[in-house]
């Protein structure tokens, strides 16, 4: 009688999680994220937000960014793997990380990434910046998307200018070979004229889901009960 032998072992399950990023810095990425957040608690999931790269601390070592995702966050976790690289001046952080004779490792942010997986079902990372604000001198933001292998929001910031901003985003996303899982249009600008006609306009245009619309002057937990999460690739 031949011994029987054990079948192999199943891969263990890959975690959801999305990359946020947007069409340009102070756009609304952080709010978005933290309405996601909500979102996500609302559906019953544990989740929490990364900020891999951020440029701006005060003098108590604190990042706004940092502190908001932290408290939307439904998991609570080691700042040092939520934020794995913080520059104390707020400007570009290729910039400032030369200034402070320091590099930006993506291996390093992948595992933290990796070990904030283990603590919670989703987990959220923003980007700093647009889609390929450099991060060295020979990586940017859409290689850290790109090794995290995550498919990504984008934050439309809506105000005039923004159809173009998205589309070049969109595109360079689609050119990575990287995937879109929806966008969010953000009313940063409430007196943008035709407001309706460019949402329709980018609908037309992104081939993704827009989620939802963020009004302007509402909280992350009011966003959320109207935004659509995207699908899960668990």
């Amino acid at each position: 009688m031949s011994e029987r032998t054990a079948p192999p072992a199943r891969p263990e399950q890959r975690r959801a999680g999305w990359f946020i990023t947007g069409t340009d810095t102070e756009i609304g990425k952080t709010f978005v994220a933290c309405t996601l957040l909500h979102a996500l608690r609302r559906s019953g999931l544990s989740a929490l937000a990364m900020k891999p790269v951020a440029a701006g601390f005060d003098e108590h070592g604190r990042n706004d960014d940092v502190e908001r995702l932290l408290a939307a966050s439904s998991v609570q976790a080691p700042r040092a793997l939520v934020n794995p690289y913080g520059f104390a001046a707020a400007i570009a952080p290729h910039i400032a990380a030369a200034e402070e004779g320091r590099s930006i490792e993506l291996p390093q942010i992948v595992a933290s990434f990796e070990q904030l997986q283990a603590l919670a079902d989703v987990v959220l990372v923003e980007g700093v910046g647009g889609f390929c604000v450099p991060l060295g001198s020979t990586c940017d933001t859409a290689d850290l998307a790109a090794a995290l292998q995550l498919p990504l929001i984008l934050v439309v910031g809506m105000r005039l200018g923004c159809i173009n901003h998205a589309l070049l985003t969109a595109q360079a996303i689609a050119a990575r070979g990287l995937a879109l899982a929806g966008w969010v249009a953000n009313r940063i600008d409430p007196a943008m004229s035709r407001f309706a006609e460019n949402r329709a306009a980018l609908q037309a245009r992104i081939a993704a889901p827009l989620l939802g619309v963020v009004e302007y002057g509402t909280t992350p937990e009011q966003a959320a009960a109207l935004l659509q999460l995207p699908d899960r690739a668990l």
